[in-house]
């Protein structure tokens, strides 16, 4: 098994609100800063993007009512990242959850860098949601 943490945070939002605002993949390039809105392209297969170490294919999963957003990052090595996603009611506002999973051989620094990452961005998914509606 991956080592996990669960990395979260509250947003003044409806959560179904907050879904529908988030969920196309088009809107990960806004606050998902591995994802550049210029490099995140559809084609005939799916979604490809340029992340942080080269060329890489997502896939995401569809329109839900359940507030999952998780998403697939196909590296193009062999390897596949798999990042579970959601959106939870939290009385009038939203928890946004994401896992992120150890990869094989990484190591405590790298793992560590990439949780600062999603932190920010999931605090830029935070100002987004709660300052201006993206849709």
């Amino acid at each position: 098994m991956l080592e996990a943490r669960v990395i979260h945070c509250s947003v003044r939002r409806d959560p179904r609100s907050l879904y529908e605002m988030l969920w196309r993949p088009e809107s990960f390039a806004l606050w998902a800063s591995g994802l550049s809105s210029a490099s995140l392209e559809r084609d005939e297969v799916g979604w490809k993007a340029q992340g942080p170490e080269g060329p890489v294919r997502i896939t995401f999963t569809g329109h839900n009512s359940f507030g999952v957003m998780d998403h697939w990052v196909d590296l193009g090595d062999g390897r596949i990242v798999y990042v579970p996603l959601r959106i939870i009611p939290n009385a009038e506002g939203s928890e946004v959850l994401l896992t992120l999973f150890r990869q094989p051989d990484m190591s405590d620094e790298k793992f560590a860098q990439d949780e600062v990452w999603v932190r920010q961005d999931l605090a830029t998914l935070k100002a987004l949601a709660e300052g201006s509606p993206l849709s």
